[in-house]
C-alpha cells in the first residue's frame, strides 16, 4: 500500500486531480466537498489545501482532501476534512495509514488540530458505532460541525410525475401556481451573477443570517460552472425574484445557495426556482438532490416546531420540507487534537 500528498493551489487542472475526482465521484461516501474544484473555491477565501491518498495495486482506495485555516483570534491553525476523509472504515490498518499521513500534513502546516465530518448517515452508522470507531483511532467526539449534519435528501430516480407527487401538497400548489402568475424561470450565465447576489443580500436581511461577499458566489459559478454547477432564476416581468445554485458531482446534487426578493412572493418565485434546479439535477442523470441543512433536531420535534419557531434554520425547514424527501442525519464531526491548550481555545471560541 503506497501514500502520499500533494499540495493544492491554482495550478492547472491534472491527470491526478482528474483521477482523484473520479475517485470521488465513484466513492460511497464521496462529496462535492473533497474534490479539486471545491479546494480551488476554499483557496481563494483564506483556506489553504493539501490532499493525502492511498493506492493498492496501482488504485486509488483511500484519501482526504485537507483544508487548512487560521481561526479562534487567528491563534488557532486547524485542519479540516469536509466530507471525509474516504476511507474503508472497517479496514482499520487502512484507517491508521491515512490518519498518519493526514497527521504528517497538519503537522508541516503547524495545525493544533483537525476536525473530520464524514458523510456517513447515522442510519448506516449508528451514532455509538461510530464513536467507538473514531475513538480507536485517536480522536475525541466534537458536537461542533461546520456543515450541517441534518438535511433532507430526495430521491431523483422516479419520474418527475412520482417526484411531484411525493411533496406536499401545498408546495405542489405553489410550484403551479407560480406558473399561473407569470413567474418564468431560465438558466442564468455569469451576467446573472449581480442579480443573485442582490437576491442574495435581500435574503440574509430578511432571514438574518450570514453570507459569503460576492466574490465567493462568483467564484463558486465561475469554478463549477458549466459542468458541475447551474444557476436558476425566476422572474416576473423580467425582473429577478429568486434564484438557486446547484452543484452536482457524480450521481449527487446538492442545493447550496438559494435567495429570493420581497418583491411578488406571493407568486412564489422560490418554489418555481427550486424546482427547476431538482429538474436539472434529474437531467443530469443524478440520483439524489440534498437541500443541504435545517435544523438538527429529530423529526418528530422538526414537525412539531416548524410552524412556529423561527431561529436559526427553522424557517429554512418549513420551506424545504414540502419537497419531499428523506431528512437524514451524518455521524457528525470529530477532532484529532494535536495542542490540547489550542483545541480548548478553539472549542471556547466556537461556543461563543
Amino acid at each position: 500500500m503506497v501514500s502520499k500528498m500533494l499540495e493544492l493551489g491554482e495550478q492547472p487542472y491534472t491527470e491526478a486531480d482528474a483521477e482523484w475526482d473520479a475517485f470521488v465521484a465513484a466513492h460511497p461516501h464521496g462529496s462535492l466537498l473533497q474534490t479539486t474544484n471545491w479546494a480551488r473555491l476554499k483557496n481563494r477565501f483564506g483556506w489553504t489545501s493539501q490532499r493525502v491518498w492511498m493506492r493498492r495495486d496501482n488504485r486509488l482506495v483511500a484519501g482526504a482532501q485537507v483544508l487548512f485555516r487560521s481561526v479562534a483570534l487567528g491563534v488557532v491553525k486547524m485542519g479540516y476534512v469536509p466530507h471525509g476523509p474516504l476511507v474503508d472504515w472497517g479496514d482499520a490498518e487502512q484507517v491508521d495509514v491515512l490518519f498518519n499521513q493526514i497527521d504528517q500534513a497538519a503537522y508541516r502546516r503547524g495545525a493544533g488540530m483537525l476536525k473530520i465530518e464524514p458523510r456517513l448517515w447515522q442510519d448506516e452508522m449508528p451514532a455509538a458505532t461510530w464513536e467507538a470507531l473514531y475513538r480507536r483511532h485517536g480522536c475525541v467526539p466534537s458536537p461542533d460541525t461546520i456543515q450541517p449534519p441534518r438535511t433532507i435528501v430526495i430521491d431523483l430516480r422516479p419520474s418527475e410525475e412520482d417526484i411531484l407527487a411525493a411533496m406536499k401538497q401545498k408546495t405542489r400548489y405553489n410550484i403551479r401556481l407560480a406558473e399561473k402568475k407569470g413567474v418564468t424561470v431560465r438558466q442564468g450565465t455569469a451576467a446573472d451573477l449581480s442579480a443573485f447576489n442582490w437576491l442574495m443580500q435581500a435574503t440574509g436581511r430578511r432571514d438574518s443570517f450570514g453570507i459569503h461577499q460576492p466574490e465567493y458566489y462568483r467564484a463558486a459559478y465561475e469554478i463549477f460552472a458549466p459542468e458541475h454547477a447551474a444557476l436558476w432564476l425566476a422572474e416576473y416581468e423580467g425582473r429577478p425574484l429568486a434564484g438557486v445554485m446547484v452543484f452536482t458531482w457524480g450521481e449527487s446534487a446538492a442545493y447550496l445557495y438559494g435567495a429570493s426578493s420581497d418583491e411578488e412572493r406571493q407568486r412564489m418565485p422560490a418554489y418555481a426556482a427550486q424546482w427547476a434546479g431538482i429538474r436539472w439535477a434529474k437531467a443530469r442523470g443524478c440520483t439524489s438532490y440534498d437541500l443541504w441543512g435545517i435544523p438538527d433536531a429529530e423529526e418528530a420535534e422538526l414537525e412539531a416546531g416548524f410552524t412556529d419557531r423561527q431561529e436559526g434554520l427553522w424557517p429554512v425547514y418549513r420551506f424545504k420540507r414540502g419537497f419531499g424527501g428523506e431528512v437524514r442525519r451524518t455521524v457528525g464531526a470529530a477532532d484529532r487534537v494535536y495542542n490540547g491548550l489550542l483545541h480548548r481555545l478553539y472549542t471556547w471560541r466556537r461556543g461563543r
